[in-house]
């Protein structure tokens, strides 16, 4: 069994499944089995660690309520992977590097948006009028938003922290492109937006919250169905910023190397998400905190850290996990330690043969602040099968 640990100190049982797990990321799990409103038990994958209330990587099944803090406020985060007909030996280190400045230039990145009057209008248009009712419904939710950000500008753009472009070979050298991005500012608006509205209630109602991070919003209170359908539209945008981005890193691409087709799109997942679902004889409300859907069959992408192997999958639809597996590598150590311990030559070490940025601004996405991907991927090997392994020849950090 792909079980590690079980703890039994709250209502109900958490289910570990990696023996790497450090104390603050077990209390966090022992707090979330203590709520009344978990169903059956809590699962932590193999990557899990210290997040925000609730551990990142942790399935999370919820009774008739949510808890905001646990979806997060890069809501909809997650990856799109393609597999093109080109082949290693049509790449070389300088066409590669054309396309990294290539990317650069189109795709914005970190708090950068398109300008005004070059927004995807193809991919904005299906969103407009529901953030318009979301938003005059919530002004607080525009007033997060900095002067300068424009939900529409900002479709198709990458974001900062852990979000990438790459360019990866498979096991076949079959070239494939790999890109990770959530809901950008509108995302994070509604999702801290409705934390704190949570936080209000639970303080007015709840005396003994094992953390303010775990307050929940129950089915037919105030703000419930607004942070539903709130939630819903900004993982719908997510989706739709990867796919969106993934057309213009493609042409990025056609620009620079000979010409190629897509011959598969693996998948365009979420891994930080909410969304009903059955589980042990009951609807629930499925939170995946940095974990991804693996049903039986269901192809997912589990990415390295840069510079480290990253995998498509195939799930095989454990039920003790919720029908899930990882999301990543899995942070071993923060942004903070990993700046204090690393330096820029450390990175031009741990991304040796891969094109990307390798000065002092990345040294917290180092390989080494990441748990081995290889580790997690044995860790969950009853939950997944491989079917693609990749390794990166081109990265763009956010």
């Amino acid at each position: 069994m792909p079980v590690k640990e079980t703890i039994e100190e709250g209502a109900v049982p958490v289910k570990i499944f990696t023996d790497d797990i450090d104390d603050g990321a077990r209390q966090q799990l022992v707090n979330l089995s203590k709520l009344p409103i978990i169903h059956h038990h809590v699962a932590a994958m193999p990557d899990v660690h210290v997040g925000i209330g609730a551990t990142v990587g942790t399935v999370i099944a919820t009774d008739r309520a949510i808890i905001p803090a646990a979806v997060g406020v890069d809501l909809g985060c997650g990856m799109i992977a393609a597999r093109t007909s080109l082949s290693a030996d049509q790449l070389d280190e300088k066409s590669l590097r054309r396309v990294y400045d290539q990317i650069t230039r189109d795709v914005p990145v970190g708090r950068d948006q398109h300008k005004a009057g070059r927004e995807l209008k193809h991919a904005v248009a299906p969103f407009g009028g529901e953030v318009r009712r979301i938003l005059d419904s919530h002004p607080q939710i525009a007033k997060r938003f900095k002067r300068t950000q424009n939900w529409a500008q900002q479709m198709g753009t990458l974001g900062g922290g852990n979000h990438f472009i790459e360019v990866c070979l498979d096991e076949s050298d079959r070239v494939w492109v790999m890109l990770h991005s959530g809901s950008r500012g509108i995302g994070n608006a509604i999702g801290s937006y409705f934390i704190e509205l949570a936080r209000g209630d639970m303080e007015r109602s709840v005396a003994n919250l094992p953390d303010r991070d775990l307050a929940y919003l129950t089915e037919g209170a105030e703000h419930f169905d607004d942070y539903v359908a709130a939630v819903d539209w900004a993982q719908r945008y997510a989706a739709a910023n990867r796919h969106a981005m993934m057309g213009v890193v493609l042409d990025a691409l056609r620009r620079h190397l000979p010409p190629f087709e897509v011959t598969q799109e693996a998948v365009n997942c979420h891994h930080n998400y909410v969304q009903r679902e059955r589980h042990f004889g009951k609807d629930v409300w499925l939170t995946r905190k940095g974990a991804i859907s693996a049903r039986k069959g269901e192809l997912g992408i589990i990415p390295g850290s840069m510079g480290a192997k990253s995998y498509i999958v195939r799930g095989r639809g454990s039920e003790e996990s919720f029908h899930s597996c990882a999301h990543g590598a899995g942070r071993r150590m923060s942004r903070s330690a990993a700046q204090k311990r690393f330096t820029a030559a450390d990175v031009v070490e741990q991304t040796a043969g891969v094109i990307c940025r390798k000065d002092k601004s990345v040294v917290d996405e180092i390989p080494g602040a990441y748990k081995p991907i290889e580790e997690v991927m044995e860790n969950q090997s009853d939950l997944v099968e491989v079917v693609h392994t990749l390794k990166q020849v081109l990265c763009v950090k956010g």
